[in-house]
This record gives structure tokens, sequence and C-alpha cells, in this order.
């Protein structure tokens, strides 16, 4: 049986002037226990795929099922078998770490054994007991976040939905949370992520799926979207090239710091040569998920659509 099945699923918001759909007939299949990444601008649809799959939303049109059960026909038997780390989700300001992991473990039915044995655990594994015993209210932002992160993986339950679980770490604690995440997969949850971070999603998911205005692109394994792109090299210039000069070498992006090129491997010894004659900084790597987003999508993942809602 599939953990997740999602068939012409469709949410509209109806504004004063138009309707905007936030999903529009999406299917999507997710195997039990996968680690799966869910990527899409901000305003994509992703966080409302994940409220309409917990049973937190109506849909428009279409269904989902989790473990063979619809969500809105059953949704107190979907919410027992489900977790969530909501997007920009925030802790009860006067209870400690160890405290929320313990009590939101006791209050969905778990012995205080259990809960204090499972405590002890994910804050280990999420680098915590130094600060296990400090309000949430001194915590910084980051360390906020990874309470909500441990409070939810702490849960073990069947299927876990993990929105922007790592937003506001650094890259230590992203990487900390990375493993208790895979080990919350190893032992039978399925996981479902939302991430701005691609590298994030490439580390972690065995499958991937990406959405823009509500329809999804694309769903598989993340090497095969890269294979889409055609270009073996990224070549990232400071400022000194124009587009235009680049343009006949590939797909060129416009970036923060400068220009991103796709190429192929025959291009890298002139082009290099060339931006070492105008003292133009180059970095030279393989594509990665980053660039295959682009090359579906467009634009960016960090660009936000103004036209759209969740």
């Amino acid at each position: 049986m599939d953990a997740l099945v999602a068939r012409s699923l469709s949410k509209m918001y109806r504004g004063r002037h138009r309707t905007v759909p936030a999903l529009d007939n999406v299917d999507m299949t997710i195997a039990k226990g996968r680690l799966f990444a869910f990527l899409g601008r901000n305003g994509a649809g992703k966080t409302t795929f994940i409220k309409i799959s917990s049973a937190l939303l109506m849909p428009t049109a279409g269904s989902v099922q989790l473990f063979g059960v619809d969500v809105v026909d059953h949704a107190r038997e979907v919410r027992e078998q489900i977790a969530i780390v909501p997007q920009e989700g925030k802790p009860f300001y006067h209870l400690t770490p160890r405290e929320h992991v313990e009590e939101y473990l006791r209050v969905r039915g778990a012995s205080a054994e259990t809960a204090r044995t499972r405590a002890d655990e994910i804050l280990e594994g999420m680098g915590m007991l130094p600060y296990e015993e400090i309000p949430a209210m001194v915590l910084s932002g980051g360390l906020q976040q990874r309470t909500l992160v441990a409070m939810v993986l702490a849960t073990e339950a069947p299927f876990l939905f993990l929105d922007e679980p790592t937003l506001g770490m650094d890259p230590f604690a992203r990487r900390q949370v990375w493993e208790v995440i895979r080990r919350a997969a190893r032992k039978g949850s399925t996981v479902l992520l939302t991430t701005h971070y691609l590298d994030e999603a490439e580390q972690l998911s065995e499958e991937l799926a990406v959405i823009e205005g509500g329809h999804v692109l694309y769903q598989g394994e993340a090497e095969a979207l890269k294979s889409k792109v055609r270009r073996e090299v990224r070549l990232q210039f400071g400022y000194g090239f124009t587009a235009q000069e680049l343009a006949s070498y590939g797909e060129v992006y416009a970036e923060r710091n400068g220009l991103t090129l796709l190429t192929t491997r025959n291009h890298v010894e002139e082009l290099t040569r060339r931006a070492l004659e105008r003292k133009i900084a180059v970095h030279i790597g393989p594509v990665t998920l980053e660039e295959a987003f682009l090359t579906l999508v467009g634009r960016a993942i960090e660009d936000e659509d103004p036209g759209a809602l969740a």
C-alpha cells in the first residue's frame, strides 16, 4: 500500500477580483517508507498540499488518501497517523525543549517512561542536551525551530510532514537534523519534506517532486531531474561578463553576485581563460539540483510568485 495518493487535487482561493488556484489538478503518489522532498518557490502550492493532506484544509476538488484512508471522510483517523512541523511554527515560550518533547508525547498517548526515553534520544541526536532545561523564550530562533522538529520526530508517527524544518538553522545544526530525519525514515516513517535548501533535498530525498503555480512539473529521482539539464558543467562568474556574451555557450542565469552559465566541458578552458584575462572570478563545478530546478521552472527557488498564495 502506498503511504499517500493524491488524485486530481485542486484548491481554489477566491480573491476580490479573481480566483487563484493554489493547487490545480495535482496527481502524486508517495510510497510507504520513502523520504520524499517537495520543492517549489514560495506560493507554488507546497504548504496548501500539506494542509489538505494532513486534514487541516478542505480541497476544492479531488482527493487524498493516507495509507488508504480518505483524509476528508476520516480526518480523525488520519490525524492519529501523522505529525507535522508547520512552516513558521512557534514553541510555547515558557516550556523547555525537554518539556516540549515529553508533554507532546504524553498528549499523544505515550507513557511517561517512553516519553523520557524518546526525549533523551532525540535531544541528544539533535545536539540539544545543553539546552534541554532552558525556556524556549530565551533560546535562539534556530534552537526554537530545533525544538519543534524534535517534538515531531520523537513521535515516530507513520507519516511525518516537515514543512521547512531547518529554516533559520546554522549549517552544523541542519546536518544534525538531517541525520535524525534519516533515522526516522530507517525506523519506518514516511517523510514528506519541503525545503528551500536544494542541497538539503539532494542529500535527504529518495524521490522528489517540483511544483510551480499549483502544477506538479516533475516527480522522480534527483539524478534523473539533473540529467534533463543536458549540460555537464556549472560556471559561476563574478561581475564582468554580460549575459549576451555568454549566451552562445549555454544557459545563462543572473545571480546576486554575477552570472551562472550551464555549459559543456569543451567550453571550460576557453571561458576560464577569458575570465582570467579580465580578472573575473570564476568557480567551476558539476550541475546540481539547483541548476536542474532553474532549468525546469525558469526561476530560482528563492524567487517568490507575487500572484500566488501558498
